[in-house]
């Protein structure tokens, strides 16, 4: 986690940086071969070099990036949580709880789909 730490202390919102910080630390915890890292600013989760999912932070939401597949993928799911979604990220508001159910699917899905990509994004 000592690689989220700037970042989320750059967050001005203590109850944001709190739910940021437990969902960094659940995915940290729970995909133990995944690799933490910044880039582009945001904290994110690659796995042999390839993306796997992202996270920013809003004023209004999480956002939860599983890229345009995962999104496609899981939309009922996604809608069924709450949440709103444009192509590319989910909106997890911050009022809203955490469906770390649907995350796991999410990242589990990536994980699969994304075995034999050698490149950082899907083509």
């Amino acid at each position: 986690m000592e690689v989220f730490t700037e970042y989320l202390a750059s967050i001005d919102n203590p109850q944001h940086q709190a739910q940021t910080e437990e969902v960094l630390f659940w995915v940290t915890k729970k995909f133990l071969s995944l690799m933490p890292k910044i880039a582009w600013n945001q904290p994110m989760f690659t796995d042999h070099g390839t993306y796997i999912i992202g996270f920013s932070v809003a004023k209004h939401h999480l956002a939860v990036a599983p890229e345009r597949v995962g999104i496609n993928h899981f939309s009922n799911e996604i809608v069924q949580a709450g949440y709103g979604h444009t192509k590319e990220l989910v909106r997890i508001k911050w009022n809203s709880p955490v469906d770390f159910s649907l995350l796991e699917k999410m990242i589990e899905f990536n994980i699969l789909d994304k075995a034999e990509c050698s490149t950082f994004w899907r083509k």
